[in-house]
């Protein structure tokens, strides 16, 4: 009766533990959501815009879909625009005018959409402030009160070590 049992209990443990565990906390974003540090740098002209090291974010909607937002935090030019994602490829991008979440009507402290091209997260492939090997991120993005005006924004994954924060 005992090695029924104790084989029994083998087969179980066996056969459970080779089932693969769902992270229950991850969402569907988990492999682009991120916060950066990031450059805003105009493309293609001579007088160089560029907003050095700011603070910036990517991560899932309510939806917890094949949407994420791109949000700057307002650091920058202001910016909380909804983008699709590829979760295969990395890639991103937004609808030609996608709507500002900062934009206040009446107001003209923030632009009322944007446009987000060329988004691609780039694992491994960048180095924090001290020199750790960390995810990259590039995108262009263009908004409504400069149309036809490309910013280019490339950062670095933040490790949240006092010695990589700008």
């Amino acid at each position: 009766m005992k090695k029924i049992f104790l084989v029994s209990i083998t087969i179980i443990f066996v056969t459970s533990s080779c089932q693969k565990l769902k992270d229950v906390g991850a969402t569907s974003a988990v492999k682009v959501a991120n916060e950066w540090w990031a450059t805003l740098d105009s493309v293609g002209i001579s007088d160089y815009y560029g907003i050095g090291h700011l603070k910036m974010a990517t991560y899932n909607t309510s939806a917890n879909d094949s949407q994420i937002w791109v949000d700057d935090y307002k650091m920058g030019y202001g910016f909380k625009v909804k983008a699709t994602v590829d979760y295969k490829t990395l890639t991103f991008s937004s609808e030609d005018s996608a709507a500002n979440d900062y934009f206040v009507p009446g107001s003209s402290s923030f632009p009322k959409s944007a446009h987000i091209t060329d988004g691609k997260i780039f694992p491994k492939m960048g180095h924090s402030r001290s020199g750790n090997i960390v995810d990259s991120i590039h995108f262009k993005i263009e908004f409504s009160d400069n149309p036809g005006f490309i910013y280019e924004m490339n950062g670095v994954e933040r490790t949240m070590f006092a010695e990589d924060d700008y």
